[in-house]
């Protein structure tokens, strides 16, 4: 999807005239932010930066990233189809939209899937480690008072 988002950016680059230039610089803004979002995020989940930051949820992240990019991908591409002039690298630029896409919309499917897995991991460990802690407690004061 990286590679898909640098691939349209380039394409809308190329194009030299426009007449109707405010979906071409949509598209150019949107197709460039998945590109570096997504790059950085890349680059801190390759390199296990992310766990030196424990207090971002990096899979909600992830999920908002690729959910955004889907969204904006998606409208960029119409839009730029509805607007565009024929030539050969509008037509390119749109396929190539279209096409991150799907690449965004299946990875913020996967997110979601990965999200909810680490909801119900974090449930079971809170509950966990509730029931350790009610262990520590002495739950029954009247037993002690017995003993005494």
């Amino acid at each position: 999807m990286e590679i898909l988002a640098l691939i349209a950016f380039i394409c809308i680059e190329t194009i030299m005239e426009c007449s109707p230039c405010e979906g071409l610089y949509f598209f150019e803004f949107v197709s460039c932010s998945a590109f570096v979002v997504t790059g950085v995020l890349l680059i801190l989940f390759s390199l296990n930066l992310h766990m030196r930051i424990p207090q971002i949820n990096w899979n909600l992240t992830d999920l908002v990233n690729t959910g955004l990019s889907t969204f904006f991908f998606f409208i960029a591409s119409i839009v730029l189809a509805a607007l565009n002039h024929k030539t050969g690298a509008e037509i390119a630029a749109v396929i190539f939209g279209f096409l991150a896409t799907a690449a965004y919309a299946v990875s913020t499917f996967l997110a979601v899937q990965k999200w909810r897995v680490s909801l119900r991991q974090q449930s079971t460990n809170d509950y966990i480690r509730a029931r350790t802690e009610s262990r520590d407690v002495d739950s029954r004061p009247e037993i002690q008072r017995l003993d005494t």
